[in-house]
């Protein structure tokens, strides 16, 4: 078991999860032109004649020349008559290895075609039991989805998706896929799981009082892969996983890897468990969480029913306010560095940069004190303290109003430093209330009956491989 720091999962790799839409030929040939009733010869084919039958008048009797299966479409793996390709499997690997960082090897990139097969038959069985239920989700609310998500990573640019998809290798219909998969599996579970949990008036009573006994313990923002095991898998899930962490330290995208590995209900939001209390968790898990800070990365850890690799997201204390959710006013004064100064020279401007702010005693006097050095200062209001680099966190929330952080950056992007203007800490956080925790046990309950649900769907499926 390792535990390694772990580095900023990428925006758009969290953003995007995999496969689904096949590419409309007709829309190809809408720009041939339509044949005349008299078919006519074809100058590039000799001998070949243009008809409604035969629009680009290809003889009959043609020879292919070098590969005949530029786009091969063998069939991986049928389930219950649904063809799963060596293209879908492509294309929905080519998502998960651009979240990486690292070189891919060829043996590693078989390992993960595998994984990634057992992911498109289970997406498949979620597909195929929604429509059989008549809750098959609808094209237009797949396409609703994938604007969504395309909106989220390019903006106003939303069509760039699209030639970014192909730009990796997969496509706008992996992404498509993925997306109908999740939205039936919610339609199965909101009908055939849900409405058959209870949780007692009792039970969430019990919890608030433990919650409240447990007041200023910590608490724990986990991200989690998890694959079950059993005595016959448990070495071969042990060394997948084991190759998971090492795409994950060498720079892998954690919430694309959970998304298209875990086999927990959280893969659906990037293994994203939410903040849990380490009673909450399983011993040999809550003892690892409890030695970890945020940002690290441990695992594979044995848990009943398999391994899981653990990513500590945050923490913070049960039923206390967290000094990172104060709010802060800021002024951003900042200096730009001449393109090709040296470096003596850089380091007496940010010199006396620095000791022209150590000259100001409040935020009244940044503005018209930074223009007589030439400086440039930006107002920033209701900026929460966690939203801001870690190490900057700790130097603003030891600051008084009216001091400003040491001036950071670098010559490329400009130097500056941030002032405090006002500060708004938060409240001591309240009890949740009975409603809040009635629904986190109640998702509790969901979770692990979706997976049960899920096995049995697996185990009455028929499925054939190639």
């Amino acid at each position: 078991m390792t535990t390694t720091p772990f580095s900023s999962i990428r925006a758009l790799a969290a953003g995007l999860g995999t496969t689904g839409l096949a590419l409309a030929s007709a829309a190809l040939l809408a720009g041939l032109p339509v044949a005349a009733q008299n078919a006519t010869p074809n100058a590039a084919t000799p001998g070949a004649v243009q008809s409604a039958d035969n629009p680009l008048g290809i003889p009959s009797d043609f020879n292919v020349y070098g590969d005949d299966t530029p786009g091969s479409r063998s069939a991986t793996a049928v389930v219950n008559g649904y063809v799963i390709t060596g293209t879908d499997i492509d294309q929905r690997v080519a998502l998960v290895t651009n979240a990486s960082e690292a070189e891919v090897s060829e043996e590693e990139l078989q390992r993960l075609r595998v994984q990634v097969l057992r992911n498109l038959i289970d997406e498949t069985l979620k597909i195929q039991a929604a429509r059989a239920q008549e809750m098959g989700v609808e094209p237009a609310e797949v396409e609703q989805t994938y604007q969504q998500l395309a909106a989220q990573n390019f903006g106003q640019e939303a069509s760039r998706m699209d030639d970014y998809l192909a730009s990796i290798a997969s496509s706008p219909a992996a992404l498509k896929r993925q997306i109908e998969g999740e939205l039936a599996w919610e339609n199965l579970i909101r009908r055939n799981i849900s409405p058959f949990i209870n949780v007692s008036a009792e039970e969430v009573t019990d919890t608030l009082e433990r919650l409240e006994q447990s007041r200023g313990t910590e608490e724990y923002r986990l991200g989690e892969i998890y694959m079950g095991a059993t005595a016959e898998t448990r070495d071969a899930v042990i060394q997948n996983m084991q190759r998971v962490m090492q795409q994950l330290e060498q720079g892998g995208s954690f919430v694309a890897y959970a998304r298209q590995f875990s086999e927990a209900t959280t893969a659906v939001v990037g293994g994203d468990t939410g903040y849990l209390r380490l009673g909450t968790l399983p011993q040999a898990m809550a003892d690892q969480v409890r030695q970890m800070q945020p940002g690290q990365l441990a695992g594979p850890v044995a848990i009943p029913g398999g391994f899981t690799i653990v990513y500590l997201i945050d923490k913070r204390q049960v039923l206390t306010a967290d000094p990172r959710d104060a709010l802060l006013n800021l002024k951003q004064i900042s200096i730009e560095l001449p393109e090709g100064i040296g470096e003596q020279e850089a380091q007496a401007r940010i010199d006396a940069f620095g000791t022209f702010v150590g000259t100001l005693r409040s935020c009244s006097e940044a503005d018209n004190a930074a223009a007589s050095f030439g400086a440039s200062v930006v107002t920033n209001d209701q900026i929460q303290a966690r939203q801001l680099p870690e190490q900057l966190q700790a130097i603003l929330l030891d600051l008084q109003v009216g001091q400003t952080t040491p001036p950071f950056g670098t010559a490329q992007d400009g130097v500056r430093v941030l002032m405090l203007c006002g500060r708004d800490d938060p409240e001591d956080a309240g009890a949740p209330t009975f409603q809040s925790v009635m629904n986190s046990l109640e998702q509790e309950r969901i979770d692990k009956r979706a997976q049960r649900y899920l096995r049995d769907l697996r185990n009455d499926a028929y499925i054939e491989y190639n």
